[in-house]
């Protein structure tokens, strides 16, 4: 699955696997929200609200989608937060992989805090 996420300086899409997170954000799409910024990292609240899944991770590579439980939001790292060891994509907490984003993660670098984002199923 793939989706499109859209703030107002950009967008990016993302593929998605499937995973029980990932199905109940697809049915709550399309989402509006309001993007945070922490450190390199963007998220957002979500309707969705899930359990932390078995193979939930708290660091990942530049451009993993995440799912934030503790937020019911989607983390999107894209570089260190500031709890991060040198240069890894250090969450707040584990949250659920989702899948990635496609092409460079630095363009969420143009996301700023308070910024309308969106994310909808990309079409083909």
């Amino acid at each position: 699955m793939q989706i499109r996420i859209i703030w107002p300086a950009g967008t990016a899409t993302a593929t998605l696997r499937s995973t029980p997170t990932s199905e109940a954000l697809r049915t709550a799409l399309p989402i509006q929200s309001t993007a945070s910024t922490w450190g390199k990292e963007v998220y957002f609240r979500t309707p969705v609200t899930r359990d932390v899944e078995p193979d939930a991770r708290q660091v990942v590579e530049p451009g993993t989608v995440a799912f934030w439980p503790d937020g019911d939001s989607l983390a999107l790292p894209f570089g260190p937060t500031p709890i991060s060891r040198a240069d890894e994509c250090r969450l707040a907490s584990p949250c659920n992989l989702l899948g990635a984003l496609d092409g460079d993660p630095e363009a969420l670098a143009t996301v700023r805090d308070g910024d309308s984002i969106r994310v909808e199923l990309a079409t083909e």
